[in-house]
């Protein structure tokens, strides 16, 4: 896969100071967010959980961890999580450095000889199973639920047959089609587990009085052809094949189970991404009806056109055509061997177009007020 020397700010203040220790050293890779700080309850475990999680991601080789000194999470934390999961940390606080420059100085130092550390390895063999597969959709219309996604559903069960993970998420995007999820769990409890997840989200709507008309579906998806959110729930529910489903998880929390398995995030794909990122998903497939450029810090994530109009359109942003398969011009097995073949070949180092045009989008799941 990659190995990135990541740049990780433990709260928003800190973000500046960690973009500025990233362009000293050019194989580093720094995010970017507004959180770790005011935050209560299972909202600041959440964001906890992301961050140290992206650190530990199979992707990432090593990690500097920004600190400001008077945060909610201790630095020191974040880099005893990542160090758990095999990877060196260092951290560099911006008070104990005694400021702005002092701390980027001392930050790029480290983060030198972090890199010269990890940058040296070389890529070795690794078992299929090893493999955590991220599915999303965004900027969704009406091919979606009868190219894009039915295609990544036909690759989650050749993965899960395989040996390897398959993530999928969006919970806004299950409202609808809830009660086939409650019949595909491995177990009647997990099955309940995956319908409870979709009623709770409702509930959460209902609670700040909020209806989800002109969220989802979007402007973007009914001018693309969606008319309400069950038809698109009943699309993206096909990201996830046919096997049943091992694990519900929470946001950014990492599968113990392989197969199949569910995670709790916003329908906000740059939230979605980074929550399946932070819980371990080593390579993204993304489908997208009306073209969405984004990407991901640290994994990379492979473009879907579900039409050919879009894919000549926005060419630089797509890796793959899935809309040949509307235009009769292959089928859903031909198309299925075409992204297997891609997949392997970007798990094994070959740049996305998000990758190659700097993607690096990134963003927390709120659940809670800023206190």
């Amino acid at each position: 896969m990659r190995n990135h020397v990541l740049v990780l700010p433990t709260v928003g203040c800190s973000c500046h100071v960690a973009a500025k220790i990233a362009e000293g050293v050019p194989e580093a890779v720094a995010i970017s967010h507004q959180h770790g700080c005011a935050q209560i309850g299972d909202d600041a475990q959440a964001t906890f959980r992301t961050l140290a999680g992206t650190g530990a991601n199979p992707n990432v080789g090593g990690a500097l961890v920004v600190a400001l000194g008077c945060e909610q999470w201790a630095a020191e934390a974040f880099a005893a999580e990542i160090r758990r999961a095999g990877k060196p940390a260092e951290v560099v606080g911006i008070q104990a450095e005694g400021g702005t420059s002092k701390a980027i100085a001392r930050g790029r130092e480290l983060l030198r000889t972090l890199a010269a550390r990890v940058l040296p390895r070389r890529r070795v063999p690794c078992p299929f199973d090893r493999l955590i597969i991220a599915m999303e959709c965004g900027g969704s219309d009406s091919f979606s639920g009868l190219t894009g996604n039915p295609l990544v559903g036909e690759i989650a069960d050749r993965a899960v047959a395989a040996g390897a993970t398959v993530m999928v998420s969006e919970t806004t995007e299950f409202i609808g089609a809830e009660h086939l999820l409650a019949t595909r769990g491995a177990f009647p409890e997990i099955g309940e587990q995956a319908r409870k997840m979709v009623l709770d989200c409702e509930k959460l709507c209902r609670f700040y009085g909020a209806d989800l008309t002109g969220s989802n579906p979007s402007p973007g998806n009914i001018e693309g052809g969606i008319t309400t959110i069950e038809e698109k729930s009943l699309g993206c529910v096909h990201k996830g094949g046919h096997s049943p489903i091992q694990e519900v998880l929470d946001y950014a929390q990492r599968p113990t189970e392989r197969g199949l398995v569910l995670m709790d995030t916003p329908g906000n794909d740059i939230e979605s991404v980074a929550g399946m990122v932070a819980g371990g998903a080593t390579l993204v497939l993304f489908t997208t009806g009306r073209g969405t450029p984004l990407g991901c810090a640290i994994a990379p994530v492979i473009k879907l056109a579900t039409n050919t109009p879009l894919a000549e359109k926005m060419a630089e942003n797509m890796d793959f055509n899935a809309g040949l398969i509307a235009d009769g011009a292959e089928t859903m097995s031909e198309a299925a061997d075409r992204l297997w073949a891609l997949m392997l070949e970007v798990a094994n180092g070959r740049p996305t177009r998000s990758e190659a045009l700097g993607h690096r989008e990134f963003g927390i799941r709120r659940t809670a007020p800023t206190l």
